[in-house]
């Protein structure tokens, strides 16, 4: 089948067909950096990770651009309270710039922890202060945006169209902003372009409208279109965004270009913590830094897999704990499986015919919208099979066997980003096969009756920090 997205702008899946052939662009909204990541940034850009991945393996060149915002959110959305870095600086007592590069360091130390693959292009907001004003210039020349006492905003009232990527009409949006008797805007939907930078405000350019800093909204247009053009194929982010921030940036960038902004967007559900949303301004958000101390990071990124990118995902301990599980379960076989192939087996048993049924299941998971639950389930039935396969004495063929390491490696490894191998384990080298032959030994004293040896060989590997565990399948091992 082909690959299908969930298209939010249309609300329903459709065909993928990029712009041009074999080649994707795409944008994900970055983090604001004024504090450690936590995992409801990291189902983000799990998600989006596993979105360029499989593109790629799909054959398509990918220019993967995220922004890194260092200026312009401001506590309320409203375009009104303090930028975010400021006051994080100011708590801190360090200059802005100080918190920035703290927190864009510790961003991607954690992002390369869950192996996630960097940005092709990560430009940060304060390098692209003329293309946000240019754009501001070009709004107010074409009667879409005011400006008042020095700043610049978007008129929401020119713009039939405001409102169609989230639903929302300009009464829906009124209803749902908090009104200010102070405020300077025409409409209480009109949102900042530029604003007026007041005496405090550390972070300020000069602008034909005085010394400001650029409204959060219009970064994204900018950063986005300067690499990726005036229309391009994807543009990702949480569900949080899509308003105001998404939409604003449609409303915006179509305004000046008159084409249609982009062709395909995503949002990514949210982390909740019982029901609900995991966020810095509710309390109650883990960080990575601190999942990281109790959960390999792999482990966190296998939770994180558990669910659709479009489904919410409730964290617990216990969840995560159970997500360890299921990925040491994969790790082993694939262990086990790699033991097996260097034995050299001549035999002729194997299911080619179930493996190309398993890889069609596979893919026809992934190309329904990245559905990398679906897809993580097919592996595991072929991850029972196996090891059915290697434990029932069977004289699987050399040539099969690897057929089937190369299936788990390239869609688990490249497609899903999974480590097959833990961080610190020698499992590629001689150490599976040493345990693996004690297993064959220690299942042939059974055999023959000589108990006191199976036990002294399995008592021998749990002191080395090997456990096995016999099951219906067959006997598996895991280290502690």
């Amino acid at each position: 089948m082909p690959l299908v997205i969930t298209n939010s702008l249309t609300r329903s899946k459709e065909e993928f067909k990029p712009l041009t052939e074999g080649i994707v662009q795409m944008y994900v909204c970055g983090p604001t950096v004024y504090g450690l990541s936590h995992l409801g940034h990291a189902k983000s850009y799990v998600s989006f990770d596993i979105v360029v991945r499989y593109l790629r393996y799909l054959g398509y060149a990918v220019t993967y651009v995220q922004n890194i915002t260092d200026v312009g959110h401001l506590t309320d959305d409203a375009d009104e309270g303090e930028d975010k870095i400021a006051k994080q600086a100011r708590k801190d007592k360090l200059h802005p710039m100080q918190v920035v590069e703290m927190y864009t360091r510790e961003y991607f130390e954690d992002m390369d922890a869950l192996n996630i693959l960097r940005p092709d292009i990560s430009p940060r907001a304060t390098g692209h202060i003329p293309e946000q004003l240019a754009m501001t210039v070009l709004l107010l020349e074409k009667g879409f945006a005011y400006e008042v006492n020095s700043s610049v905003y978007y008129d929401v009232s020119k713009d039939p169209e405001y409102g169609k990527l989230s639903g929302r009409n300009l009464d829906d949006a009124e209803s749902g902003t908090r009104v200010d008797v102070k405020s300077e805007k025409r409409h209480p939907a009109d949102f900042a372009l530029w604003k007026k930078a007041d005496p405090n405000h550390i972070m300020r350019w000069d602008s034909p409208w005085g010394q400001g800093f650029p409204g959060w909204h219009i970064e994204c247009s900018a950063m986005s279109m300067k690499y990726l053009g005036e229309t391009f194929d994807i543009h990702g982010g949480g569900m949080d965004n899509q308003f105001p921030h998404h939409e604003c940036e449609i409303a915006q960038s179509e305004s000046v270009t008159k084409k249609p902004f982009v062709k395909y967007w995503m949002h990514n559900n949210l982390v909740t913590v019982n029901g609900q949303k995991m966020g810095k301004s509710l309390g109650n958000f883990t960080t990575l830094k601190d999942a990281f101390k109790k959960f390999e990071p792999g482990v966190v990124r296998f939770f994180i897999l558990q669910s659709h990118y479009r489904s919410t995902l409730d964290y617990s301990e216990q969840a995560v704990e159970s997500a360890s599980k299921g990925l040491e379960k994969l790790r082993n076989t694939i262990s086990r499986l790699r033991g097996e192939i260097d034995k050299h087996r001549s035999g002729a048993i194997d299911f080619k015919d179930k493996l190309k049924d398993y890889k069609k299941r596979f893919f026809e998971a992934m190309n329904d919208d990245f559905n990398a639950p679906a897809a993580i389930g097919v592996l595991f039935e072929l991850v029972r099979e196996t090891n059915e396969l290697l434990s029932d004495g069977q004289n699987a063929s050399h040539e099969f066997l690897v057929t089937l390491n190369e299936f788990f490696t390239s869609v688990a490894e490249t497609v899903l980003g999974i480590r097959l191998i833990a961080p610190g384990s020698t499992s590629a080298g001689l150490e599976p096969q040493l345990v693996e032959l004690l297993i064959a030994s220690r299942n042939e004293a059974r055999k023959a009756k000589q108990f006191a040896l199976s036990d002294k060989i399995r008592d021998d590997l749990k002191a080395m920090g090997i456990v096995l565990e016999d099951t219906k399948e067959g006997t598996t091992w895991k280290k502690v």
